[in-house]
């Protein structure tokens, strides 16, 4: 069975993924470093955050700076983040940009419970007020009335922890106010208009964080002869911040479902199902049931569940390569999540290696040997009678109607199928068993053909 695809495969996906960079501490200098985050608000932008203030917080930077541009997302998510900006050991500053970007809803929470909230031009911040989702009309269905009062309540402490304004926070869930930075800047919502990082730097130089830093109390920034260092987001932060759309999500759930459908109506091509299945599984973890550790642990048994499928019914490597690629981004999420870890930052490039050579082993070992195997088990059984029936062999002591003969080199006794004596030498075949007793026949008799008494050129055995 040819399989060269599997192994380009395999090979792109092991090049690419080596190719990708690996984050470094930097050394010397004063630091600020500069980050960004984009889309909505999941349980996967929690790891995002926390790996941004982790790195600024082992690198001992000045500040952590961090672009976001969110129409919102879910509540539990957004206070998680809050409370990890909270804990920084650095000041967290937000940065609504780049220009047209916004900060709508949970983006709004988290800028108030952050050290400094900063906006650039034509961007906007607000429009708080918390739905439960839509209804099947398309309506929105807003929170009932115990849920606003709740989010009022915490909007209200984040801006009072911060010295903001209070009154217009509540108005971003109470009106669905949004606020140009001119207008935040003025109702003291938040602290300094940029155009862009330098100039933000500049402004931001001898403020004092809004809220104290953890461990150090209230901070004064000092940006003079700043070095600015940015921190981009992953390969697997931008996947995840792309199917964790609501309507990238929603799509990808109908057309794995679909793809399922279509696949079990037409039997044997396989590639629907198997296309689906990953789009169904894709579709579900964008919708942000899942953290990072939950993700990877259902796309590492999707994988077992294709390597299987393989093995039971070859497709010409079609289930190999769809279990190679998502135990390979099993894997990747199964170790994103934003757990602390006592080791060093190679080890985990290190992991990273591992992780595609045994997803790449593992789709090798179901593909051929796995498959092997179950091939030979559905071949007809090879001992006993089955093995026998139809065995070639000669006489070593006469069957009148019983004898030996000698088959593959090993005695057996034997009885002639009509009773007919067979003398010593002739060659026979088996054409039964009863017990331990061969029932034979001179060969070449059933089909007429020459006995083994005739010249026939044939070698005994």
């Amino acid at each position: 069975m040819k399989r060269s695809p599997l192994v380009i495969l395999s090979v792109f996906l092991l090049l690419t993924i080596l190719a990708l960079p690996v984050s470094s501490a930097d050394s010397g200098g004063k630091r600020v470093y500069v980050a960004k985050f984009e889309g909505v608000i999941t349980s996967y932008s929690v790891d995002q955050f926390s790996r941004y203030i982790s790195i600024a917080e082992e690198n001992n930077a000045e500040a952590l700076i961090i672009e976001i541009d969110t129409p919102g997302g879910q509540g539990d998510a957004m206070q998680e983040i809050i409370q990890r900006i909270q804990e920084s050991k650095v000041p967290v500053i937000i940065y609504v940009y780049p220009r047209g970007a916004i900060a709508a809803s949970a983006g709004t929470y988290i800028a108030l419970g952050s050290h400094l909230i900063a906006m650039a031009p034509a961007t906007s911040i607000g429009a708080c007020e918390p739905i439960l989702g839509y209804a099947s009309n398309g309506s929105i269905i807003k929170a009932p009335q115990k849920v606003r009062n709740f989010y009022i309540a915490y909007i209200r402490s984040l801006a009072e922890a911060s010295g903001r304004n209070e009154t217009a926070a509540e108005l971003f869930i109470t009106e669905d106010l949004s606020l140009t930075p001119e207008e935040a800047l003025k109702d003291h919502v938040i602290e300094v208009t940029a155009s862009d990082v330098g100039e933000l730097l500049q402004k931001a130089n001898g403020m004092k964080t809004k809220i104290p830093v953890a461990g150090r109390g209230y901070v004064t920034l000092n940006f003079t002869d700043a070095r600015i260092v940015t921190v981009g987001p992953s390969i697997k932060d931008d996947v995840v911040r792309y199917i964790s759309d609501p309507t990238v999500a929603y799509v990808l759930l109908n057309i794995g479902i679909l793809g399922l459908i279509f696949g079990f109506m037409t039997p044997g091509w396989h590639v629907p199902e198997t296309v689906g299945a990953i789009l169904l599984v894709l579709g579900i973890i964008g919708l942000g049931y899942f953290g990072y550790n939950s993700a990877g642990l259902v796309l590492i048994f999707l994988a077992v569940i294709f390597f299987i499928a393989e093995a039971l019914t070859p497709t010409f490597g079609l289930f190999t390569v769809a279990g190679v690629i998502t135990m390979i981004l099993g894997g990747i999420l199964l170790f994103g999540s934003s757990n602390e870890y006592l080791i060093k930052e190679s080890t985990f490039s290190n992991l990273r290696l591992v992780i595609i050579l045994i997803a790449v082993l593992l789709g090798l070992f179901f593909a051929f040997g796995v498959a092997a195997i179950v091939r030979d088990r559905r071949r007809r059984v090879q001992t006993g009678k089955e093995e026998m029936v139809g065995e070639v062999g000669k006489v070593v002591q006469e069957l009148n109607p019983e004898g030996m003969v000698k088959i593959h080199g090993e005695l057996w006794k034997a009885e002639s199928r009509n009773g007919e004596p067979l003398k010593p030498g002739e060659r026979i075949r088996v054409v039964g068993m009863r017990g331990l007793t061969l029932i034979v026949e001179r060969e070449g008799e059933a089909n007429n053909e020459p006995s083994a008494r005739e010249p026939s050129g044939r070698k005994e055995v």
